[in-house]
């Protein structure tokens, strides 16, 4: 009895000091986000007052004649992560469906949420290698199939391997809402004699719709930000694309490429506002879904 007391009491003494820690922690992870964005917007100023708003409307990216647009990089993102997506959401949505409501307490549940967590962990420039190896001759010999100029490098081989990486951050969230719908929804639909894929599409995909949601925004926000794989495999064309099989380049290959060779002052102040442009939008997606989550938790 008395060490039990003993250890309340040492409890009760050290849940403080824990709250602070914690509390130290967040308000550290607070300021370095606030440090970074003040950084980027110190470091872009003069790419700020020089270009204005025409930066974001620019087709043109000169780095000799200092002319800096920031649009092809724009729609070069935004397309490949958009096409990625696209790609992905069937494979995703499948995934978290069979792992979150068909498979549950399975061997086989254990082996597929560790193969999907290995996907997540492999590094990018793997990913660019084998993309290099195996889905560049792929898509040139489609190219060729169907009359487009065999480039083999552009926006649809790197939105291929984008969405294979995406998958699994779409997934890991999805499985756990749908796993998170009651089971007495489930149980009285079944009662009422709906059959289980009446079940998925009638009960459960309506009620875990936010969640799933926002799994597609953090997986977006991901999709934003690849670098190194899709630096390998867009083609690097500072141009406008005009198809799905273009080369390009999008905000994150753009300064993987040219961060290291920039010394002029301007050129080197416009490929930061990019790098604060990308930290907005990934900022922001990441936000959305955050936001959306915790909703759902809270009306769970």
């Amino acid at each position: 009895m008395k060490s039990i007391v003993s250890l309340i009491k040492k409890a009760e003494i050290q849940e403080p000091h824990f709250k602070k820690l914690l509390f130290t922690s967040g308000i550290i992870a607070i300021c370095l986000l606030i440090g970074i964005f003040i950084t980027l917007v110190i470091k872009s100023l003069l790419s700020i007052k020089a270009m204005g708003l025409p930066f974001f409307v620019g087709k043109t990216w000169d780095p000799v004649k200092e002319i800096f647009g920031a649009l092809p990089f724009l729609i070069g993102t935004l397309t490949t992560s958009i096409l990625a997506l696209a790609i992905a959401l069937p494979f995703s949505y499948s995934l978290s469906i069979f792992l979150g409501e068909f498979l549950k307490d399975n061997i086989w549940r254990s082996i597929l949420n560790s193969v999907i967590e290995l996907l997540a962990g492999i590094p990018s420039v793997i990913y660019g290698f084998w993309g290099l190896f195996v889905v560049v001759p792929w898509v040139r010999d489609f190219q060729t199939s169907i009359g487009v100029t065999p480039n083999g490098v552009g926006i649809f081989s790197s939105a291929l391997i984008l969405a294979i990486m995406i998958i699994p951050y779409s997934v890991s969230i999805s499985k756990e809402v749908i796993a998170m719908v009651p089971t007495d929804l489930k149980e009285a639909a079944t009662g009422l004699g709906a059959t289980k894929t009446e079940v998925v599409t009638k009960i459960i995909l309506p009620y875990a719709k936010s969640g799933m949601f926002a799994g597609v925004l953090m997986a977006f926000g991901r999709a934003i930000s690849e670098t190194m794989a899709v630096t390998m495999l867009i083609g690097n064309s500072n141009r406008i694309p005009t198809s799905i099989f273009s080369p390009a380049n999008t905000l994150a290959s753009v300064l993987a490429n040219e961060f290291a060779e920039a010394s002029d002052a301007l050129y080197l102040s416009s490929l930061v506002e990019l790098a604060l442009i990308l930290l907005i939008l990934t900022t922001f997606f990441s936000f959305i879904g955050q936001i959306i989550i915790k909703r759902l938790v809270v009306k769970q």
